[in-house]
């Protein structure tokens, strides 16, 4: 983590240029005719994951030249900074331990003379007894009436966490339970939730480290409002014991900020902590997790965790040649900065990861969209590619058109399960085989394509053989497990929080830090108040373009929406 000079001047860099340009314009059909084993050399297992990457530009050659820049960044010695607690998160000074929330009990990774793991457990343990009265009845509103209803309220990492792994598990979910998710301030979230749910029946957990994220803190006031006014409980907040009794019975919160939950009538012996070396897009193994440990049990959330660890341990200790998120991340890094690709497309063949995609758009792209290193400086290559994607078969039907036939290279990780979700009734197992079919087809006519003389062998008409003609030679990774479970989706997220490591460190960026959405909430802050002000906006302002001196932050000039904010105003009033 020591400062060094930029990646690119290292001859690592330059030995990976030549290649690039002796190897990048080699088709995937002669790659393939050159060494037709490919499919089965070129693959990684870790956990129940099999990683396939022979459908990419590459050689072995090219494996062990990305492994040779991975070394000279000294890949191995920031994982095991991260494993020793060092403050790797260097612009806020913290350690980034998301690799303690799923050892095991009775392991040590101590950190300012504390065993953090030991704090972990208390944790989960708490979350445990919680999880195990909702689900059984014994936690009871302020009716007198069992939960059967759980909102999250979060949002960013408090949300994207748990709300796709619920979705990824519902097979392991309690049928009995509905479990709801609301992050967007736009009120349609919140109504939207709750319209239909009994508030008697009805606990929200609200997650917010601080307790003070406005998004968050608005709609849980508004649901606290919805909660009290339907259940008809007297007075405002805080203002008699069956209000604070009320809240207390169909609130939990997942925070550090006692003083904030007290003031807000959440009991703090209703408040599950995490510290602040969890990062929001790495939390939801931590307490973030609550929701979802209601939903599925304790028993598949630890089931959860644990694989998490079986690759936390594999990257910590494969070489980089088979270590499956290294590679993950060394063969992105090819495509990115050598190649020049912009995005990568995350393609799930399963109805229930429709979130996975995003989930991964912040852990990737708040980790690693840097602009300058560590010490500050600008980097000198592309990081941080757009990932995008939904589940297969329905991209199939959208936007696969663009990766088969489009001018842009767009490298695509395609992952699929041996085996359904649910039962494997005979209906189900022929919706899965052709679910499989096209999941494997769409790689192999991505890799191979069809050359203009083999559409014209079928008797196509000349003036269509250029339309029907695929180029092939697009990229693919596939990534094969037996079956989405617990354990499984806790490897898959693993696999791509260490690839996202990987590119960081290469790059030399704190994948760690998010100060680049700092600034749009400032000005938020300012321009809601303008929003509601009674004069037009403008007026009242004092400090010149600034807007926020105290701050001293560089912002517009202050007329920059003043037009709209005007025509705003009309429109809200019927104008």
């Amino acid at each position: 983590m020591s400062e060094r000079e930029p990646i690119t001047a290292s001859p690592e860099w330059q030995r990976l240029t030549d290649h690039h340009a002796a190897v990048g314009g080699v088709h995937l059909r002669t790659l393939f005719g050159d060494d037709p084993k490919r499919g089965e050399t070129m693959t990684v297992e870790a956990g129940d994951l099999l990683l396939d990457y022979s459908k990419n530009r590459l050689t072995a050659e090219t494996v062990g030249l990305l492994a040779a820049l991975a070394a000279r960044a000294d890949l191995p010695g920031s994982i095991e900074a991260m494993w020793r607690g060092e403050r790797i998160n260097t612009t806020e000074h913290r350690p980034v331990l998301h690799i303690a929330l799923r050892m095991p009990r009775g392991s040590s990774l101590v950190v300012d003379g504390e065993n953090v793991v030991e704090a972990v457990h208390q944790v989960l343990d708490r979350m445990s007894l919680f999880a195990e009265q909702v689900r059984f009845g014994q936690w009871v509103g302020f009716t007198g009436r069992p939960i059967r209803n759980v909102v999250n309220i979060g949002i960013g990492g408090s949300d994207l966490g748990p709300a796709m792994a619920y979705d990824a598990l519902r097979a392991f979910a309690d049928p009995a339970l509905t479990v709801r998710f609301v992050s967007n301030v736009d009120g349609t979230d919140i109504h939207q939730a709750t319209r239909d749910l009994d508030p008697a029946e009805t606990l929200f957990v609200v997650s917010s480290k601080t307790f003070t994220t406005l998004e968050t803190l608005t709609n849980a006031r508004t649901a606290r409002a919805w909660l009290v006014e339907t259940l008809g409980v007297p007075g405002g907040p805080g203002e008699s014991p069956q209000w604070r009794a009320a809240v207390a019975r169909h609130n939990e919160a997942v925070s550090t900020n006692a003083e904030k939950l007290e003031e807000f009538g959440i009991d703090t012996a209703n408040m599950f902590g995490f510290w602040d070396w969890v990062g929001g897009r790495y939390s939801v193994d931590s307490a973030i997790g609550l929701s979802l440990m209601i939903a599925i049990g304790p028993s598949n959330f630890r089931e959860f965790l644990a694989g998490f660890h079986v690759i936390d341990e594999h990257f910590r200790s494969a070489p980089f040649e088979a270590n499956l998120p290294a590679l993950l991340g060394l063969i992105g890094l090819w495509y990115d900065d050598f190649f020049g690709a912009e995005t990568v497309a995350i393609l799930p063949y399963s109805h229930n990861m429709g979130r996975f995609p995003a989930y991964l758009q912040q852990l990737d792209m708040e980790s690693n969209g840097k602009s300058v290193d560590r010490q500050g400086r600008p980097v000198p290559v592309d990081t941080g590619p757009i990932v995008w994607g939904q589940p297969g078969t329905n991209g199939q039907h959208a936007f696969y058109q663009l990766i088969h036939q489009g001018t842009r290279l767009i490298p695509a990780d395609f992952i699929g399960f041996a085996r359904p979700d649910y039962d494997q009734a005979p209906v189900q197992l022929e919706h899965h085989d052709l679910l499989m079919a096209n999941f494997f087809a769409q790689t192999e006519a991505l890799a191979f394509g069809k050359t203009a003389e083999e559409v014209a062998a079928e008797g196509t008409a000349p003036e269509l053989v250029p339309h029907r003609t695929f180029p092939g030679n697009r990229p693919t990774n596939t990534i094969l497990a037996p079956r989405l479970t617990p354990s499984v989706l806790g490897q898959l997220i693993a696999c791509y929080e260490h690839k996202v490591f990987t590119q960081g460190v290469v790059w030399n960026i704190n994948s760690f830090d998010q100060w680049g959405v700092e600034l749009g909430k400032v000005l938020a802050t300012r321009i809601a108040a303008e929003l509601a002000a009674p004069d037009e906006p403008g007026a009242a302002r004092s400090g010149g373009p600034g807007h926020d001196s105290s701050r001293g932050l560089h912002q517009p000039p202050p007329t920059a929406n003043d037009a709209l904010i005007r025509r705003y105003r009309r429109l809200r009033a019927g104008g």
